[in-house]
């Protein structure tokens, strides 16, 4: 059987998918090239023109798109970006907010309020501090086209958008909101502003208490397969599943060779070992049967925070050749 030529656009994750793009790990049966992309062009060439057989997709931006009834592709239970998110609502210092709970009434800017960053926010808000989405004024940008599908919002989500030519950040520090949402540390913030200030100081505390309660560690982004090139070639989706669990398994290998610093970071050493502590020795599991818990929290998160009007099915949305797939990590080669 002749080999399938495809394309695949995603992010370089250096302990994830570097043996993919330099080829040292391929699907069995595909010649893959890897296009190397970031947001928001990633988005753009994905969602707008289906440019790519496979790619990575913001998983906000593909759960809307399949609650909306589009089905241009077909999702895959590989799970490439994943991030806690305590660490990232960002306040005026000036702003009477204390605690969670005091973001309730509260101006909040969100750079686009289908982000998966920002659905993650919103869901722990809810579920561990009783502030809903709809207890929040949301404001914002006049949004560039970055190919994500307009989402069509229930009418307790209040949204405006913000004056033309201000950011999200612009208008935190002159009082006119009182917290962002970004999954981008602020500039102020990393010049010491005093103006700005974390909700979460200690968030690193927070996130592993939060992992420990939940067992969650937030999906970001996911691969998906163009549903025409699946149609033709549906053995293709385990192919690519196994390469991406190899590929995990060769990278991290080098990552964990702690004789020689592989990153620069000076305590690799000691934060590997606190992560295998709080979370096990692969953090970002692959595979539909380990993140079922996970992909049932999302489709109900979608539904409180008005982007879909109904409950997906977790199954619906991968493969069916994937859903009972076991994956065994595979030695490093």
């Amino acid at each position: 059987m002749s080999r399938v030529q495809m394309t695949y656009s995603g992010i370089d994750y250096w302990d994830r998918t570097l043996p993919l793009i330099t080829g040292q790990v391929q699907p069995e049966g595909v010649d893959l090239t890897y296009f190397t992309l970031y947001p928001p062009e990633l988005w753009r060439r994905t969602l707008e023109s289906a440019e790519f057989e496979a790619s990575e997709i913001s998983a906000c931006s593909y759960l809307t798109m399949r609650a909306a009834g589009d089905d241009r592709f077909v999702g895959l239970p590989i799970f490439p970006s994943r991030n806690f998110r305590h660490g990232y609502i960002f306040l005026r210092s000036d702003a009477g907010i204390e605690s969670p709970q005091d973001l309730a009434g509260k101006r909040v800017g969100v750079g686009n309020y289908q982000e998966t960053a920002s659905l993650w926010m919103r869901a722990f808000l809810h579920h561990d501090y009783d502030v809903p989405a709809s207890a929040i004024h949301w404001v914002q940008p006049a949004l560039q086209a970055d190919g994500r599908p307009d989402a069509q919002l229930s009418p307790d989500i209040e949204i405006t958008t913000a004056p033309a030519g201000k950011t999200l950040e612009q208008l935190l520090l002159a009082g006119e909101l009182d917290a962002i949402m970004s999954p981008q540390r602020p500039q102020s913030l990393l010049a010491g502003d005093p103006r700005v200030k974390r909700l979460f100081p200690n968030f690193r505390e927070a996130e592993q208490d939060y992992f420990k309660r939940t067992g969650f560690y937030p999906i970001m982004h996911m691969v998906v397969m163009r549903r025409d090139f699946y149609e033709r070639h549906r053995w293709v989706a385990n192919a690519l599943l196994f390469a991406f669990e190899e590929a995990k398994a060769v990278a991290r290998k080098r990552l964990q060779n702690v004789g020689v610093l592989s990153v620069s970071l000076p305590w690799l050493v000691a934060d590997l070992e606190e992560a295998n502590q709080v979370m096990g020795p692969d953090p970002f599991q692959y595979g539909f049967e380990a993140n079922r818990p996970i992909m049932e929290a999302m489709t109900q998160y979608l539904v409180e925070q008005g982007l879909s009007q109904r409950k997906l099915d977790p199954e619906e949305l991968f493969a069916p050749e994937t859903l009972g797939t076991r994956l065994n990590l595979p030695p490093a080669r």
